[in-house]
């Protein structure tokens, strides 16, 4: 599969470090890139989840041992 638009010299110049960086990070993973934007499976709500526990994970660091932290988890499933 080819890209829509071809990149031109210029966009491949660090000129701007960041936008050089995620072209590269995308040509280096094109094809999970085509097969998220394309497939009709979204990994969107195990992400949200794993996010949520580790926001409580942070949240309860150093106050207790791994009792309280799995409670609130299962509690909040």
């Amino acid at each position: 599969m080819s890209w829509p638009v071809k990149p031109s010299v210029s966009t491949r110049r660090p000129q701007v470090p960041g936008l050089h960086t995620l072209a590269a990070g995308i040509e280096r993973d094109r094809d999970a890139v085509i097969a998220g934007l394309t497939l009709p499976w979204s990994s969107g709500v195990v992400e949200g989840r794993v996010n949520r526990i580790k926001m409580l994970k942070r949240r309860m660091f150093g106050r207790a041992g791994f009792a309280l932290p799995r409670k609130r988890v299962l509690l909040a499933s």
